[in-house]
Order: structure tokens, then sequence, then C-alpha cells
């Protein structure tokens, strides 16, 4: 297990996406790509799923313990190969992989394996369901929602630009909605880590808006992660608005050089009442994002 764990962490850290991640997790698991489904067969499982995944494919949620595999160990051997990690995953990682590579370990199931037929997957909770609810709680507080996508995905410094701008728009020409307005999208980014800061993508997404939105009245963004965890910080995230790199201007903060050394948390930490801490929520739907226009 311990061997494992530390596998997810070079993963994340070098900024693979979930289905880089999960081809490699589901071929050193016993349980994972499908085969908690073959340990069950011949027994009948209904699946009730909630997703953490972008676009909720069941193979990738949890990496997919009742789903049918189309990854192989070929694909999770050149996963980690494209991000130089062979070399640093623990001996027995590689081992598993090898005797994979080999034919000496059998295969996750695949599409059409009969274990299949006897199982039942149900996706009860989502990144889209909960926007939904996002919007429809907008409309309550009199703004008029708008929900851009449940499948964000990118660097996160830089999609969060491309978000403030945007909100940018929508202030500007009303598109591509009219303020009073609530901004919704939802996804997972993602941080490729060269410095030696703390943070997390929802962090750095936060002050890549932050950045673009400087000095603009009457808008903020909250970007957050459904399970109450950025990164490895206590922070589920970041709130932003036009005043936040002023402040930091004041103080003598340089945004720019804690956004190169991905240390995100510790500027939210230096400005204030920046960073949204939830405590652990017991639940994850992926990130959750709003801006906020006030009537202009």
């Amino acid at each position: 297990m311990e061997e494992v764990i530390e596998v997810t962490k070079l993963l994340l850290k070098c900024g693979a996406d979930i289905k880089e991640i999960n081809a490699v997790r589901k071929h050193i698991s016993k349980v994972k790509g499908g085969r908690l489904a073959k340990e069950a067969y011949p027994a009948k499982i209904v699946s009730l799923i909630i997703s953490d995944v972008i676009g909720d494919p069941i193979d990738s949620i949890a990496s997919g313990p009742t789903a049918p595999d189309l990854t192989t160990f070929h694909d999770a051997y050149r996963v980690l190969l494209k991000y130089e990690l062979w070399n640093k995953v623990p001996e027995s990682i590689r081992r598993r992989i090898q005797m994979g590579l080999q034919g000496k370990v059998p295969e996750t199931p695949k599409p059409g394996d009969p274990i299949f037929y006897k199982v039942l997957n149900l996706i009860v909770a989502s990144n889209l369901k909960a926007l939904q609810a996002m919007a429809n709680k907008a409309i309550q507080l009199k703004l008029n929602p708008i929900i851009l996508t449940s499948q964000l995905e990118g660097e996160a410094r830089y999609v969060g630009k491309a978000f403030a701008s945007i909100v940018k728009e929508a202030v500007s020409s009303g598109n591509p909605v009219k303020p009073p307005a609530a901004i919704i999208a939802g996804g997972e980014t993602t941080v490729k880590v060269s410095g030696k800061g703390i943070g997390g993508r929802n962090q750095e997404f936060a002050l890549g808006v932050a950045l673009t939105i400087k000095n603009l009245r009457g808008i903020a963004v909250a970007a957050m992660g459904s399970d109450g965890i950025d990164g490895v910080t206590n922070a589920a995230g970041a709130i932003v608005d036009g005043e936040t790199i002023k402040i930091a201007n004041k103080m003598n903060i340089d945004p720019y050089a804690y956004l190169k050394d991905n240390d995100s948390y510790n500027f939210f930490k230096a400005v204030g009442k920046s960073l949204i801490i939830t405590g652990l929520t017991g639940t994850n739907v992926n990130d959750l994002i709003v801006g906020v226009i006030l009537k202009q």
C-alpha cells in the first residue's frame, strides 16, 4: 500500500492527468480496473458511484473497480516513461509492470468479459449535478447563472486567466451572460510543480484569476475542491476579487514570485481573507468554480 501511495504522489506532482494516473493505478492494484468485479463474480453487483472524474467515465472513477478497463500494462509503462518516473517508482512497482508486459501477470478485465453482465453501475452524484445546484442557488440570489462547463482542464494558472477573461467580457459586453450574474464551471485542472512552495490547483487557478481582474470592481471569483482539500494544504481553495493584487502590492508582496514558486497558499495566507477552509467534506465531485458579477 505504501508503494502505491508513493506512486500516486509522484504522478500527481508531475502533472499527469487523471486518465494517465488511473492507467498506472489499475495495473498495480488487486481491485481497480474491474478486478473487484472479477473477484465478486458470479455475484450480482450494484455500484452506486460518486464521480470525481471529468465526463463521468465509469472506468476511471475510483479507477473503475467494477468496470471494464480500456488500458493495458503497456499504457501504464508509457505513462511512467513519459513523466520520467520509471526509475523513481519503487522497485516492486517496476517489477509488477514488467511481469505484466511479459504476460506473467493477467491483464485487467476488458469490455465483453462475462463478469460484467452481473454488474450495474449507477452515478448518483457528479460535478455537473453540483454545478446545477449552484445555478439554482444563484437564481434564488437573483443572479443570472450560466454553466460554462463541467469538464474544465489544463494548467491551473492559465485556465484561471482564461476564466477571468470570460468574467471581464461579461462585465464589458454582457456576454455570455448579463450582470448581475454567476459564471459557473467545474472540472479538474493540473499543476506542473517546478517550485518549492505549497499550494493546490484551485489556489493557483485563483491567483491566475486575481492577476487578470486586478482593480476591477464588483467581481469575485472562488475556486475550491469539493472534498475540502486543495493540494497538500488545509485549504479547499481561494476567493479573489479586484482588490486582491492591490492589497498584495501595498504589502510589497510579489504575486508573480509566489506563482513561479508554486506557493499560492502562502501568498493568500499573507494577503489574508482569501483562503477557503471548510475542512474535509467527506465527498468529492471535482472542483467547483464561480465568478459573481454585481450589476455595474
